[in-house]
């Protein structure tokens, strides 16, 4: 099967993807919001309409959670579970009522940020003034969480802290949404804000986490540092987490650690998709090459591989990673 195809296989008929097989026992045949929007990204040069029908499935959740966004806007959630969640049954659209790090901030900036850039490029992820309107109301529940200060679970899921990864996906959404709709208000300060934490916590992801997998979403897709920082969380990225089979999310990473943290091998197409986009051919192949040397005898990427070793995790193929082999090979 080609990347394509395997990607494809993830679909449900809405459009929705699961982050992984359907037919996983880990919970992977959900659909993430976040997983969603990267894995759409593989799909944006093969098939325009079946990105927008992901996006519109998309769109349908936070329509059908209308509700609560109205409620957080008016009270900012005290619970966890009042949060918008992250994680929804894909036939149903129906949230995950499993309490586990479901605050995360970075999906509502992602969100944001890709509806307003494949907009830009002449996507139809706008059907009507329903999607407007949620959309707005995304922009007012980050502003009465106040994002830019809010501990949240961030990318990974994990100990609530502020993350500069879910702090800068809201800076950048909330900037392309400014500048694709006129009818949509951004409060200019609420950019602002964000802009001034990521300034004290760059080049550093959190107050516990200096060097993190994650923050390579700050330099693609977001664009949301200076050069210097880019160069700052390279450096350390590129020194301290890049192995063999992958790339570890952070230093003493718990989840599946046998013998040592798990390899990602999401990290090593981003990596590439970073160095393509810099004009750095060298490295561009370099880490083109890693890449394809983790996809397994089926042609997938898997989620992770166990530190040192050539065995993956059931997490296969892992729609997000299997996405961003795709760009990389553009």
């Amino acid at each position: 099967m080609n990347n394509f195809t395997i990607l494809k296989e993830l679909r449900h008929p809405n459009g929705l993807f699961s982050a992984a097989s359907k037919t996983v026992s880990t919970g992977y045949n959900m659909s993430w919001i976040r997983d969603n929007c990267y894995a759409a990204i593989g799909l944006e040069k093969e098939d325009k309409e079946l990105v927008e029908m992901t996006y519109h499935a998309m769109l349908n959740i936070f329509l059908k959670h209308e509700a609560k966004i109205d409620t957080a806007i008016k009270n900012p959630p005290k619970n966890k579970m009042d949060c918008l969640h992250a994680r929804y049954f894909p036939e149903s659209l129906e949230e995950s009522k499993q309490e586990w790090g479901n605050k995360q901030n970075d999906m509502i900036g992602l969100f944001l940020f890709k509806a307003a850039e494949l907009s830009q490029k002449g996507f139809k992820i706008i059907r009507n003034e329903n999607d407007l309107r949620i959309l707005q109301k995304l922009i007012y529940y980050l502003e009465s969480i106040q994002y830019y200060r809010d501990v949240d679970n961030g990318i990974w899921e994990e100990n609530e802290e502020v993350h500069a990864s879910s702090v800068g996906a809201c800076v950048a959404g909330l900037q392309k949404m400014k500048e694709a709709f006129k009818e949509i208000k951004v409060n200019e300060a609420l950019i602002k804000k964000g802009k001034e934490v990521l300034k004290v916590l760059l080049p550093r992801e959190s107050a516990t986490k200096k060097v993190d997998l994650a923050l390579l979403s700050l330099i693609w897709p977001y664009n949301v540092v200076t050069k210097k920082q880019a160069k700052e969380i390279l450096h350390n990225i590129e020194n301290l987490l890049v192995r063999e089979k992958g790339v570890i999310r952070y230093p003493n990473d718990c989840y599946y650690n046998q013998n040592g943290e798990a390899e990602w091998t999401m990290g090593l197409p981003w990596l590439a998709i970073i160095y393509r986009e810099m004009g750095n051919k060298k490295k561009y192949n370099h880490y083109l090459e890693k890449t394809l040397s983790v996809m397994n005898e089926k042609g997938e990427m898997p989620e992770l591989y166990f530190a040192k070793t050539s065995k993956h995790n059931e997490n296969t193929p892992l729609g997000w990673a299997q996405s961003l082999l795709i760009e990389a090979l553009e």
